[in-house]
């Protein structure tokens, strides 16, 4: 059964008062009338969030705050308090509560808070199941984030590139992370034991090559910008290719080969060896949804090797970062995530060229896709969760260009 609000308070007519309340706001409350009753419901897995009296008999709302932070520090409380109860109610702010309420409480200003709430604890329970995701994952889920449909065929990809024992071109524009994407293919590999060693290809001769070859011996070599490799290195890395088996090669490049071959720049044969397994990876432009998981990552390790708190990363600052098309890609949604975790800026990375409508839609566009994937796909539930008729919600969907079943 969905509970979206634990509401916690003794007296029945108000528990029943503000249970109604809630329920004409299509929210799904539990009612109960002590902390015995409360704390039985309460769990880290548990998706709503607490609304409290102060004053109970026994167990007040404070060792309902302390309890249900015990259980997961991260459960928004809402507290409940009567009338020349404000300092108590501060206390309560102090203490780690999200917010309080003097009763008798106005429905619209209850409702506000407790649908920010649901939106704080909806954004906790995402970013703890992409990690949960990660870590149950391999290489690819580990290390290629995003939950768009070109994320996910991007890691399909990976994996059924890494089983086949073929030599790998890894393209698209800068900053997408062709480096990161060869680490993944060799650890998917049967070689995954064996040395992956990484080389610029501008600085390559035909015998830094042969040694190059020698040295990962079952394993990877990942040359860097092979667009850059000197001639007679193209022809030597063409022998070698022909005549091994081990270890696999995987080129990367931000360059277009193709158009580099045609003018004489590049060696057909090198090209159309490499031109058998392409692996293309997308600009974030293309990939948009995957733009706030990926900035909060990026904010994470920031603070992590910083050792700063994590700051709150607002539905404002999503949108401006939906609203960029970020040409340096993730390096540069990198940089703008280490400038945020600083306090620096308020996660920008250029001047916003996006007129009003433009952000507006990107930001409507990412809600109705965080919906998708909190239900599953299931399009009647994220439109009643985005309170939208179902026609309005096709609707949407159509024009924005998603696909509901891409996200079950």
């Amino acid at each position: 059964m969905r509970v979206d609000v634990l509401l916690v308070d003794d007296d029945p007519s108000v528990r029943e008062a503000l249970g109604q309340t809630l329920e004409l706001a299509d929210m799904a409350p539990r009612l109960v009338g002590s902390y015995i009753e409360a704390k039985d419901h309460i769990s880290r897995d548990f998706a709503g969030v607490i609304v409290s009296d102060i004053r109970m008999p026994g167990k007040d709302g404070f060792v309902l705050l302390d309890y249900a932070h015990s259980i997961d520090p991260e459960l928004p409380v809402i507290l409940l308090t009567g009338e020349g109860d404000i300092p108590m109610a501060v206390r309560g702010i102090a203490l780690g509560a999200f917010d309080f309420l003097e009763k008798p409480c106005a429905p619209k200003e209850f409702v506000a808070v407790v649908e920010k709430a649901i939106r704080t604890r909806a954004l906790v329970m995402e970013n703890r199941r992409l990690k949960r995701q990660v870590a149950q994952g391999d290489a690819a889920a580990r290390m290629l984030r995003g939950t768009s449909a070109l994320s996910r065929a991007m890691r399909e990809e990976a994996r059924a590139v890494a089983r086949s024992a073929a030599d790998v071109f890894v393209t698209g524009e800068p900053g997408v992370g062709t480096a990161k994407m060869a680490e993944v293919i060799h650890l998917l590999s049967a070689g995954s034991q064996a040395p992956f060693l990484k080389f610029s290809a501008s600085a390559q001769t035909p015998d830094s090559l042969t040694a190059g070859f020698l040295d990962a011996k079952d394993g990877t070599v990942f040359l860097d910008e092979v667009a850059g490799l000197p001639s007679p290195a193209q022809f030597a890395l063409t022998e070698l290719l022909e005549h091994h088996d081990r270890p696999r090669l995987i080129a990367g490049s931000y360059s277009d080969l193709g158009r580099a071959t045609r003018e004489g720049r590049f060696s057909p044969d090198l090209y159309y060896r490499l031109e058998a397994a392409v692996i293309r990876i997308p600009p974030l432009r293309e990939r948009r949804e995957d733009i706030p998981v990926l900035f909060r990552h990026y904010v994470d390790i920031a603070c992590e090797q910083s050792d700063l708190p994590v700051p709150e990363i607002g539905q404002d600052v999503i949108a401006r970062l939906m609203a960029q098309d970020w040409p340096g890609n993730a390096r540069s949604l990198m940089n703008a995530a280490m400038r945020f975790a600083m306090g620096l800026t308020d996660g920008e990375a250029h001047e916003v060229e996006l007129g009003l409508a433009e952000q507006l839609a990107q930001v409507e566009r990412s809600l109705i896709i965080s919906a998708l994937q909190r239900h599953d796909g299931n399009a009647t539930e994220a439109a009643k969760a985005l309170k939208l008729p179902r026609k309005t919600f096709y609707d949407k969907l159509a024009r924005h260009g998603v696909r509901a079943e891409a996200y079950r």
